[in-house]
C-alpha cells in the first residue's frame, strides 16, 4: 500500500512538473503572438500610409509612344 502511495505521490509531483512547464510555454507563445500582432499593425499603419491616396486605372494611363 505505501508504494502505491508513493508512486501516486511521485507521478502527481511529475504531472505538477509537466504543468508548470506547459503553462511556461504557453505564456512565452502569447507574448510572441501579441508581439507580432503589434508588428503586423505597424506594417498594415505604414503601408497605409505609403499607398498612393488615388489608385489610377491603366485606362488613365498615358501610352509611352505619346
Amino acid at each position: 500500500m505505501e508504494s502505491k502511495l508513493n508512486e501516486l505521490e511521485a507521478k502527481i509531483c511529475l504531472a505538477e512538473d509537466l504543468l508548470d512547464a506547459l503553462n511556461r510555454t504557453v505564456y512565452r507563445q502569447q507574448q510572441q503572438i501579441d508581439r507580432l500582432q503589434q508588428e503586423i499593425r505597424a506594417l498594415r499603419q505604414q503601408l497605409l500610409q505609403a499607398a498612393p491616396a488615388e489608385v489610377a486605372s491603366p485606362g488613365d494611363e498615358i501610352p509611352p509612344h505619346y
